[in-house]
């Protein structure tokens, strides 16, 4: 791996795919599934093309449309509506997220965003006291947004696609309408909200009333038809069809604010990544109306100290990145916006100016209190991201979620589909804020799939779900790369630590106990956690002509998710 300054390996370039999926921070007791943060021994490889999801049947649905001759863009699409089916509690077609993603043809970098606009007729004061109700709002239909997922799928599918559009729905129809064996995660997110449900999704994920166990076989007859109504006529049937018409309805029945003319209008849209220059790599991510900006402010204020000189996760190392990100963090409450009306001033916040002055205020020997700017903000805890790379060169990094375990809870009558509950994490204090649920504007999204770009050419890409612990992650696993020379698998295992508003570090166990007692002596209030996120990625390297040659892929032993090739590379690429 190379270090700052060196050039990569002659004749050929290393990419690297890291994502994290859930992003959750986890506390209590280990469960069975549940596994150390030690490294796994190797990655997986592959010779045209990696995969990496959180579940082994969405990798393995990405892994087949590869070999039928597939682009990352099939395979996404492909891999997107599989995870709705097996990872039903985490993404699907009634949600939203944030895509990044590389074409080698054209060598371009795009933002793709699929957060859409807040419903048009939103009284944000339903969220906020002292109207009654108001925490049960965040949790319902009130908090239904725009669902920009399969708009998002599809444009993506139109501009880059290779295969049929019914050809990548295939594998998740299946597994919905013959059903699938239930593993532990899903049954417990089941068992944890099966009261919630009614007794339309019950029948679904229930039997003779109780919750599916793991090891019994989830059937989704419903979620079928409609997955393959999507793959029959395409996302019309959600933004004005058929299953539109299902939503309104449902929101009708339980007072929301989505209507079918939102669903109508709701368009996915492309935009310019945003960039930074850190150790001489590009690193990229997406752009406002994402808040991804703070994850570059991290990195770009961290780029000011020699970090191997500090040392991975040393006292030195993680006290000053702890300080580093709240600064981000508030920085990303301070400034979020719409960028057609109220747009981060990103020219200051990612300049080398305002880095060098900012680090002069931090003190290397004590912890300061977190000053927010009289706001305050959520966390997300249950989503999915996904990597995909093929034989070309192409790569789709891509956040999905539905906000909250199952979203919403509610799920329109004979569709099978999940809504979010994405209004829940806007902002909702002071009123009016940039972040608050402002009718008809865009949703500003948390989501940072990041891309590391050298001479041109792409080294890394990264992602990670996870509200407030996106932006801190990312950065972590890019360092772990560039300055402390892991491999992919290495940095995706590697002890993670985030702050958590508003006086919290939370430190995973594989920190050890001496460097958390310092850190507390610091000012630190350590809060020690079991794990921090779900990790997927991939590297890829490229022979002298630039053509990609060898694909490796890592997963999180932090969750259930697997990376697998696509063939074998040639022993005279090994």
């Amino acid at each position: 791996m190379n270090r700052e300054g060196e050039k990569p390996m002659s004749h050929f370039w290393l990419v690297g795919v890291l994502v994290l999926s859930l992003g959750m921070m986890q506390c209590g007791p280990k469960k069975e599934s549940e596994v150390s943060t030690s490294p796994k021994e190797s990655p997986a490889e592959g010779g045209k093309g990696m995969v990496s999801t959180a579940h082994p049947l969405a990798t393995e649905a990405g892994v087949e449309v590869l070999k039928k001759g597939g682009n990352a863009f099939d395979a996404a699409v492909a891999v997107a509506s599989t995870l709705n089916v097996v990872e039903p509690y985490n993404s699907g077609v009634g949600g939203y997220g944030t895509i990044v993603l590389y074409h080698a043809s054209t060598q371009k970098s795009w933002f793709l965003d699929s957060s859409g606009k807040i419903p048009q007729a939103v009284d944000s004061d339903v969220f906020r006291p002292p109207t009654p109700g108001y925490k049960e709002n965040r949790r319902g239909a009130k908090a239904v947004s725009t669902p920009g997922n399969v708009n998002a799928w599809e444009s993506l599918h139109q501009k880059y696609g290779n295969l049929e559009w019914t050809e990548l729905f295939q594998k998740a129809i299946h597994l919905a309408q013959e059903g699938f064996v239930t593993r532990e995660m899903t049954a417990r997110a089941i068992a944890r909200t099966y009261s919630t449900f009614s007794s339309y999704s019950q029948d679904i994920y229930g039997k003779n009333g109780t919750p599916l166990k793991k090891g019994q076989k989830l059937i989704q007859k419903d979620l079928g038809k409609s997955l393959s109504l999507i793959a029959q006529n395409g996302a019309g049937v959600v933004y004005g069809g058929e299953i539109g018409q299902a939503m309104h309805m449902a929101m009708e029945k339980k007072k929301g604010f989505l209507t079918l003319d939102d669903l109508k209008k709701d368009r996915a849209e492309w935009w310019e990544p945003i960039s930074i220059s850190y150790r001489g790599y590009k690193v990229l991510t997406a752009s406002p109306p994402s808040t991804a900006f703070p994850s570059l402010i991290r990195l770009g204020l961290m780029s000011q100290w020699n970090l191997q000189d500090l040392g991975h996760n040393s006292v030195d190392y993680l006290h000053r990145f702890a300080e580093v990100t709240k600064h981000a963090y508030g920085c990303r409450l301070k400034y979020a916006g719409d960028p057609e009306i109220d747009p981060p001033p990103l020219d200051k916040l990612l300049s080398e100016s305002y880095w060098r002055e900012q680090v002069k205020k931090i003190d290397p020997q004590k912890a300061h209190p977190f000053e927010p700017p009289r706001l305050k903000t959520r966390q997300g805890k249950n989503t999915t991201h996904f990597v995909v790379a093929d034989q070309w060169g192409n790569i789709v990094s891509a956040t999905q979620t539905l906000g909250n375990t199952f979203g919403s809870r509610i799920m329109p009558e004979g569709t099978g589909i999940w809504l979010n509950n994405s209004l829940a994490y806007c902002t909702f204090e002071p009123e009016g804020n940039p972040m608050d649920a402002h009718p008809g504007q865009r949703k500003l999204s948390g989501d940072c799939p990041t891309l590391i770009m050298h001479e041109n050419k792409p080294w890394m890409a990264l992602g990670t779900p996870g509200g407030h612990t996106i932006g801190q992650t990312v950065p972590q696993m890019v360092m772990n790369i560039i300055d402390f020379g892991m491999n992919i698998q290495e940095a995706i295992s590697a002890p993670r630590v985030s702050f958590v508003e508003p006086d919290k570090l939370a430190v995973e166990k594989g920190i050890p106990q001496p460097v958390r007692e310092k850190l507390g002596s610091m000012g630190h209030n350590v809060q020690v956690v079991r794990s921090l996120g779900n990790a997927h990625g991939l590297s890829l390297e490229y022979d002298f002509k630039g053509n990609p040659k060898r694909f490796f892929g890592g997963s999180d032993p932090r969750g259930q998710g697997k990376a697998e090739g696509v063939e074998k590379p040639s022993e005279e690429d090994s």
